[in-house]
């Protein structure tokens, strides 16, 4: 499945999931339009995909099916498979609650809740009925730690998060997603709102995070693709045009259509 160059997914002995997201003959409509057209694709795990193409292309709403958010739209119809850990996640009686824990979403403009930083970092896990303070506290050290903001804030955690900087902001909800232990963060257009600076700080901040967990991440700044993700997949008019790792993508694209996007011909 998917144009992947053999990439092997067995040793001896036992059986290696490569893959943590699979996609196959994937299709999405709203209403009679139809916005993801047979999209077939694999991301690896502990990697960094990034999904780029011109706006409209259907990346966010690929992004989207992958934790099903386009279940809150009417008129959506999706056909096709998608399996998580090896396991099927569209269709009746895919526990939701759970499948959005294992695989959150960071948005465009960071979305803190109008709470404390304390209160947002722990936000998901009093959610899921978590009530003792030793495990709610360690959440806060590790989730804000591993965003790279326990120093900064270990003395703020009772301070409104929407008074934080817009990077400080868009990094704790990350933090919030980190602290109800998921496997896969989605990222869409994680850093549309901030300066060039912070949106470096951002993508190191990706490239730590990838050892620990797996990002797809949606960008319309092909740069931004260039430099952080693994792999990469160029999207038009609903269609997964290519996907392959990043250097190929951006060095010798196999689709004249990407070629074209790469080199700035239209988009």
């Amino acid at each position: 499945m998917g144009n992947r160059g053999g990439k092997p997914q067995i040793s001896f002995g036992e059986i290696i999931m490569s893959y943590i997201i699979e996609t196959n003959n994937l299709n999405l409509y709203y209403g009679d339009f139809q916005a993801i057209i047979n999209v077939n694709l694999e991301v690896s795990k502990n990697s960094i995909t990034a999904l780029i193409g011109p706006s409209g292309c259907g990346k966010s709403t690929l992004l989207r099916i992958f934790n099903r958010m386009n279940d809150l739209i009417d008129g959506v119809k999706i056909t096709g498979n998608v399996k998580f850990d090896g396991k099927e996640i569209l269709g009746e009686g895919v526990d939701l609650i759970n499948l959005r824990k294992r695989i959150g979403m960071v948005f465009q403009r960071p979305n803190p809740f109008p709470l404390s930083v304390f209160e947002n970092v722990v936000y998901g896990l009093r959610v899921h009925g978590e009530k003792r303070k030793d495990v709610l506290d360690e959440a806060v050290f590790k989730s804000l730690s591993s965003v790279l903001l326990y120093d900064d804030l270990k003395d703020k955690l009772s301070v409104n998060a929407l008074t934080l900087s817009l990077e400080q902001q868009q990094r704790l909800c990350i933090a919030r997603l980190i602290a109800v232990t998921p496997d896969v963060l989605l990222m869409d257009e994680p850093c549309s709102a901030l300066d060039p600076v912070s949106t470096m700080r951002i993508e190191e901040l990706m490239a730590e995070l990838k050892k620990e967990y797996t990002i797809i991440i949606v960008t319309h700044n092909m740069q931004q693709a260039a430099r952080v993700s693994d792999e990469c997949g160029f999207m038009l008019l609903g269609e997964l045009v290519e996907f392959s790792n990043t250097k190929q993508i951006f060095t010798a694209p196999r689709d004249k259509r990407t070629d074209d996007y790469i080199t700035g011909r239209y988009g």
